[in-house]
């Protein structure tokens, strides 16, 4: 319809330039039209002198409109615009054959009907326009001599790689216009600048012809699963699943984790009706060592496809022991009871080293090296340096020098490690601490007045308690809360103040008649992690309780795993995936620091990459230009398997320290997901570079519109627009309108 009424495609419009030919100057037309319109009212308001205002004006616009749509008619418009001159240019067609295209959505697989739509629609009139090259393309474009019985076996589609190989050729032929029939399944999540701005230097338009649907009528997918790169033997970790699934809405399914094939945990979930909803579920990682995990859900019956119900996540798990500080300003029962909660129940990951104040001047050290605290809190920043988590018990916060309150701080802030602060007689702020520089590191705000209670109350867990790993005591989060309901009442609590932005508060506590306080409450602190328990009466979780009940002892396990979990050594190696699906590129960064835990350039970093056939690659790291105290590099993981990455720092003579990471490379796993046809991607792209997106059923006007293009060889071409049928159309409508109201107001 649009090209009956405006007689070229839109493509012509959107890039061409409007322009008049008569040579006649554009202010005589508007001065002729100025002219026209004033004769008109003169003439209008003399001989219709019977008329209303309204009514001779309406016939005074609509005569005045149809002499101005004559008068430019008579000026020749025409648009100008830039034609890919024929035979002269080279039209690049990039068909998609990933495994993705072999799905077969209505009878045919996506490739055949690419194949059709190519040969039977577009092949035949781009032959004879232009000079045609044929490429097939997945993880890179390759040249091929027709498009007949391709094969949909590539295992990744990289759309934005395959581009560039086609922009790269644009210095040797004159390339005109980019043909890219594909149903969008990029997995490099998107095209990156650099290709799309490339592309529009070249002035290279890129056509898209989309095919499968945009989503499966029935299918449940796994979009995204989290996990911590890292955890300590036998810890709880917390899974973060994304799910995305269309006609099971409302049903009732199992969330899993497995390891080698075998159930590691298990939540029954409700789905949302066609709509993305994330859950979490938790699990043990199992003991030291690269653990590999398969979490998603149960298959169902009616999926289109049950290759995407599951990922595969990789868990590096350490043996060695982290260290907690406890100190502690007084003999009381919560200290007994963290330690018992650490030492009966023989912790393999935590070496916990207390000091308790029993005088002013003297302490008593339990666990830890002999007279390691024999001075109380560490005498200087290196002996504090030397633990991964540090709990401040009921201890004033003058009994911390100035020295020592930065230290403590630079312990989280600078160090990375974790910081608790418990409640008590002499903490917080009957301790003094919203004076001191302690106050600013803390999640809460803390009262200028003493808030200490010996009453006794209710400790509930909030909505972000339900999900947290630490106060997870049991696996499914209904019996979860449930379950911290029947808990016994604590007494001995601080009142505290809200919690500051970033903050998360997992408990509150609650005495009768009186307003909830935030109990317990975590944030990040530079590097850290810092905590407030605001109770001293956790210990009856365990005293009130049956013998063999664990509840509290797990509590405590749990909230210490989280303070030292990601607490960094002086040199911490990364990666930004752990499992490549259908990728080979490795990016590796490596932070080095000393003994202080300061940033250290110009190091010696090496990186020493165990393959999986056995042999082993070094890579050397560089400086980080833009980040003091971090090295870069890229490795090249070319077989499939597992790969065991260890990384050592040097700085003259001196070894700063050691890491490793494994990581794994998996083939023919990233095609499984998001198998839907990205239209948004190919719409995108097009729009983005100048080009147009069809589907299968409009791909013939592609012939016509791909030879609109600035890039190749070109020729400016003036068309007509004077004799649009949309013009003509018009004059007869403003005259037979004007016509019909003359006679219904009775002046023809």
């Amino acid at each position: 319809m649009f090209e009956f009424l405006f007689k070229y495609p839109p493509a012509i419009f959107a890039k061409g330039k409007f322009v008049l030919l008569s040579g006649m100057p554009v202010w005589l037309l508007v001065l002729l039209i100025a002219a026209v319109g004033g004769g008109l009212f003169w003439n209008i308001r003399h001989r219709h002198s019977v008329l209303s205002t309204a009514r001779s004006t309406v016939i005074w616009l609509a005569e005045t409109a149809l002499i101005a749509l004559l008068l430019f008619m008579l000026w020749h418009p025409a648009i100008s615009v830039a034609r890919l001159r024929p035979q002269e240019n080279v039209v690049a067609v990039l068909i998609d054959h990933s495994r993705s295209m072999g799905i077969a959505d209505e009878g045919k697989t996506r490739l055949q009907d690419a194949e059709d739509v190519l040969n039977n629609q577009l092949l035949p009139d781009l032959n004879k326009r232009f000079q045609v090259r044929l490429y097939e393309f997945g993880r890179d474009a390759v040249r091929v001599d027709d498009a007949h019985n391709l094969k949909a076996d590539d295992n990744a589609t990289r759309i934005g790689d395959s581009l560039k190989h086609i922009a790269s050729e644009a210095g040797t032929m004159p390339l005109g216009a980019i043909v890219l029939l594909s149903d969008g399944g990029d997995n490099t999540g998107g095209i990156d600048r650099d290709t799309i701005s490339q592309l529009r230097q070249l002035r290279i338009p890129v056509n898209t012809v989309g095919f499968g649907p945009d989503h499966f009528s029935k299918d449940i997918e796994i979009a995204d699963v989290s996990t911590p790169a890292r955890a300590l033997p036998q810890s709880r970790v917390s899974a973060r699943v994304v799910i995305r699934q269309h006609g099971y809405g409302g049903q009732r399914v199992k969330l899993l984790v497995r390891e080698n094939d075998h159930p590691v945990a298990q939540q029954e979930i409700q789905l949302k009706p066609d709509m993305d909803q994330s859950e979490t579920i938790l699990f043990n990682a199992g003991g030291a060592g690269a653990h590999s995990f398969q979490i998603g859900i149960e298959p169902q019956p009616g999926e289109q496809t049950t290759l995407n119900n599951a990922v595969v996540r990789l868990v590096n798990v350490g043996e060695k022991k982290r260290r907690i500080l406890y100190f502690e300003g007084e003999p009381r029962w919560e200290y007994k009871f963290i330690r018992r909660a650490v030492f009966d129940y023989d912790d393999p990951a935590i070496e916990l080293v207390s000091a308790v104040r029993t005088t002013q001047n003297k302490t008593y050290q339990q666990g830890g090296a002999p007279d390691e605290l024999k001075d109380g809190f560490p005498p200087t920043e290196q002996g504090l340096f030397k633990f991964d988590g540090l709990i401040i018990g009921s201890v004033e916060a003058s009994y911390f020098s100035t020295e020592q309150q930065q230290w403590i701080r630079d312990f989280a802030d600078r160090r990375g490690g974790g910081v608790l602060f418990l409640a008590g007689r002499f903490a917080l702020a009957d301790g003094g601490y919203a004076q001191s520089a302690l106050a600013e590191m803390m999640p809460l705000r803390i009262p200028n007045q003493k808030t200490w209670s010996r009453d006794y109350a209710n400790a509930s867990l909030t909505p972000a308690g339900r999900e947290s790993v630490i106060t997870r005591i049991e696996d499914d989060p209904d019996q979860n809360a449930a379950r911290w309901l029947k808990m016994p009442q604590i007494a001995n609590y601080a009142v505290m103040g809200p919690p500051k932005p970033g903050a998360e508060v997992l408990m509150d506590v609650t005495e009768p008649g009186h307003r909830s306080s935030p109990l317990l409450a975590i944030q990040n602190y530079g590097r850290g992690r810092v905590a407030v328990f605001a109770t001293a009466g956790s210990w009856r979780w365990k005293m009130l309780q049956d013998h063999t009940d664990k509840t509290h002892a797990t509590f405590w396990q749990q909230l210490m795993r989280w303070m030292v979990n990601e607490t960094p050594g002086p040199v911490v190696v990364s990666t930004p995936h752990q499992v490549l699906a259908d990728d080979t590129n490795v990016p590796l960064r490596v932070s080095v620091r000393d003994k202080d835990y300061q940033t250290v350039s110009g190091a010696t970093v090496e990186t020493n990459i165990e393959r999986p056939d056995g042999g082993s690659d070094t890579v050397e790291l560089k400086p980080d230009p833009l980040e003091p105290g971090t090295y870069t590099g890229d490795y090249t993981a070319d077989k499939p398997g597992t790969y065991v990455a260890e990384t050592t720092a040097r700085q003259d003579k001196t070894d700063l320290g050691e890491d490793a990471i494994t990581f794994r490379r998996e083939d023919g796993v990233a095609e499984n997901f998001g198998a839907a046809q990205n239209r948004d991607l190919l719409e995108k792209l097009s729009a983005d570079t100048g080009g147009n997106y069809y589907t299968p059923a409009n791909a013939k006007k592609l012939t016509e519109e791909v030879a609109v293009s600035e890039a190749g060889i070109v020729a400016h071409d003036n068309l007509d627009l004077w004799d649009m049928p949309i013009l003509f159309l018009l004059v007869i409508l403003i005259r037979g309108g004007e016509w019909m109201l003359r006679r219904r107001w009775g002046v023809v």
